[in-house]
């Protein structure tokens, strides 16, 4: 099976490498400050660990979602949306409305191929997420998952945002157990939705890893955000108590996984 490895470089942004395919996730690029969100505010508390210029080529751009500066900020803006260099990026459908250019909304249980270096392809699927309880689809907007499989490769699930394991059992029901689970957590809160986290908290992390049948787990998006209620040290002490602690795989901004 073909190596993938993961390099975290903060917040919900990572580059994943694959039989010679790199994606990026959400790319966010930044530094610390305080960003707009309709009328509210996001607390930025650090920047990423290796800037935008220093992550090399990209394939394709796996965002959840345009909408949240936390999870697509103008540096990365800029990069999903430059008519000249910018890669394919997959999102919502929403998000191909707003931003067009090379965005492609990619429906839930749609996929497209990429063509890998030495023969076959990747294939990416959209599968759906819920950025927050279950009728605050309005409050929220629109978020996808994926998930990545291929011959020989291992099956990789990315979240985004996404706050409910019952969408995650629907994805593993749909595409059977994963290798590697990507999982953004962090129990961000808002008081747009107040008392329910708008993505995984620790404990559902630990439940969506066993439905998933996950071997390998990457935490993104738990950490360099105010809005963020849980933190890596949550991640460990649920995997910890769920017994587990051997699959979870918390890194540093600029360490890598690789399987």
């Amino acid at each position: 099976m073909s190596t993938l490895t993961v390099r975290y470089l903060g917040g919900p942004t990572a580059v994943l490498e694959i039989d010679g395919l790199r994606l990026l996730t959400d790319p966010t690029f930044d530094p610390p400050g305080e960003y707009p969100v309709g009328s509210r505010t996001l607390a930025k508390t650090a920047g990423p660990a290796v800037p935008l210029a220093g992550i090399g080529p990209v394939d394709a751009v796996l965002l959840s979602h345009d909408h949240h500066p936390d999870n697509l900020d103008t540096a990365g803006r800029a990069f999903v949306t430059d008519p000249v260099a910018a890669p394919p990026v997959f999102s919502t459908a929403a998000a191909e409305e707003r931003l067009g250019g090379s965005v492609r909304g990619l429906p839930n249980w749609q996929h497209t191929e990429l063509a890998r270096p030495g023969g076959g392809t990747l294939r990416i699927t959209g599968v759906p997420a819920l950025h927050g309880p279950a009728g605050s689809e309005h409050l929220v907007g629109e978020v996808t998952g994926f998930v990545l499989s291929g011959a020989g490769l291992p099956t990789v699930y990315v979240s985004g945002d996404n706050a409910s394991v019952d969408v995650v059992r629907a994805v593993a029901d749909r595409v059977g157990p994963v290798d590697v689970a990507v999982l953004f957590a962090g129990a961000a809160r808002t008081p747009l939705v107040p008392g329910e986290p708008l993505t995984l908290t620790a404990d559902r992390a630990v439940e969506a890893a066993a439905v998933l049948g996950a071997r390998d787990v990457v935490p993104l998006h738990f950490e360099h955000w105010a809005h963020f209620s849980e933190d890596g040290a949550a991640l460990v002490a649920a995997f910890e108590a769920a017994g587990l602690a051997e699959r979870l795989h918390l890194l540093k901004p600029g360490e890598a996984f690789v399987r």
